[in-house]
């Protein structure tokens, strides 16, 4: 039987907040890591990936329910485990080898001790020869090598990774996965199981002996996947594909088989974590979409299209559903009629449109219309709204949300909006 190196047991994390009731970002989350294995945590941005994450590194707490590693519950950091975050977070007055000496320090690992360990560190993440080198000398992918070999230094059991290719151009982070598989395959570290947070899925394809798919508000465990069964990683095997393509499908399809557009349906309120989305990539994604022949485009083939990571998609994805552009079912989309409508109007027209869509489908657009329109002025400080979203929200998120929704206001031109003075009006009280 495989050695369970780290086992998490209904464990849910919520922010209390002054104001409203807890902010639920995890909820009965349950799975182990075992020895000999890499997995990959994949979910939207907001599903909680990150908080795991550090939860499971001891950086914090759960809010109830266990976390054990070889047995003995969490408590705060564990000296056998590491992380590599997605900012590589180095000290710019140090040298690259005071940087990777800095975990051994605090330690209290002795000078002449560290000073060796941390030279077979550098040597084997591929910088030998940098070793006095400042940050500010290196490039992006040559910091995130210091990132990895300030880890892998202290002789972690477990390597935990925070998006650590995503910072990097696209040939550097294949390059050093490449290297990263082949330190781990070479037994060339002491690190006995790794647990990789990314957006990407080729890349958790590649790289994975599982993947385990998170879902969001609040984040829980949607799938839990084996990799063992496919003949190799190249993704141009076609099971590998079909591997993307199942991986798609669940990401974008609700518990029970319901679309997330169902799903939203019943859970949008005025507290609705509006996508982080410009209004130009909504049109600009319809445009791309009516490029393809097929009615019902596939969403790898989409992603491949435009260049975009799936972080970037999912939320253009999940704004055209909410607003009736779009609709996307088994890993495929397809516009609506009303998609087609405006991809196919003008540019005033396709404001309309969209003003339309967002009083009918967000009750936020439409609570800041009618305040508006009951005021005798017709002005309204933002304030108002900001204090209404932090009855639903943390403060950080109730002012990105209201952020995206002035924005999307502008853009359909439902209100108006004076930065200097943080005023909503109505640029026509009788519109």
């Amino acid at each position: 039987m495989t050695e369970t190196i780290i086992e998490i047991d209904h464990v849910r994390k919520a922010y209390k907040k002054s104001t409203a009731k807890e902010l639920l970002v995890l909820e009965d989350i349950n799975f182990s890591l075992k020895k000999g294995e890499i997995v990959a945590l994949l979910g939207k941005s907001g599903s909680g990936k990150s908080t795991l994450l550090r939860i499971l590194a001891g950086l914090v707490p759960p809010t109830s329910g266990r976390v054990t590693y070889r047995g003995k519950q969490i408590r705060g950091p564990v000296p056998g485990v590491a992380m590599v975050f997605q900012s590589f977070a180095l000290m710019p007055w140090l040298t690259v080898l005071e940087n990777v000496e800095l975990g051994l320090e605090a330690q209290g690992v002795g000078r002449d001790e560290r000073r060796k360990r941390a030279i077979e560190a550098i040597d084997i993440i591929g910088l030998d020869g940098f070793e006095s080198a400042y940050p500010r000398e290196l490039s992006g992918g040559m910091c995130q090598r210091v990132g990895f070999a300030r880890a892998l230094v202290v002789h972690p059991d477990v390597l935990l990774m925070d998006e650590p290719f995503s910072a990097l151009d696209v040939l550097t982070a294949e390059n050093l996965k490449s290297d990263l598989l082949e330190l781990w395959r070479d037994k060339k570290t002491n690190t006995n199981a790794m647990l990789l947070v990314t957006h990407n899925i080729e890349e958790a394809v590649a790289l994975a002996d599982r993947i385990i798919i998170l879902g969001s508000d609040p984040g829980f465990i949607r799938a839990d996947l084996r990799l063992d069964t496919l003949p190799s990683r190249d993704l141009d095997v076609p099971e590998c594909r079909e591997f993307v393509d199942r991986i798609y499908k669940l990401m974008t399809t609700g518990v029970g088989g319901k679309t997330k557009h169902a799903e939203r349906a019943r859970q949008i309120g005025l507290g609705y974590r509006l996508p982080d989305v410009d209004p130009s990539e909504l049109s600009g994604l319809i445009e791309t979409m009516k490029s393809f022949e097929s009615k019902k485009i596939d969403l790898p083939e989409l992603a491949d299209e435009i260049t975009i990571h799936i972080d970037d998609l999912f939320p253009i994805l999940e704004t055209l559903e909410v607003l009736g552009f779009a609709q996307v079912l088994e890993g495929d989309i397809h516009l609506t009629s009303l998609g087609k409508q405006f991809s196919e109007a003008d540019l005033q027209e396709r404001k309309h449109i969209f003003a339309k869509q967002l009083v009918a489908t967000i009750p936020l657009a439409s609570h800041i219309r009618r305040v508006l329109d009951e005021k005798v002025r017709h002005r309204v400080s933002e304030e108002r709204f900001l204090t209404k979203l932090e009855d639903f929200l943390s403060e950080k998120e109730a002012d990105r949300v209201l952020r995206t929704m002035i924005d999307w206001g502008r853009y359909a031109e439902l209100f108006a909006y004076d930065f200097n003075s943080g005023m909503l009006s109505l640029e026509d009280p009788g519109l």
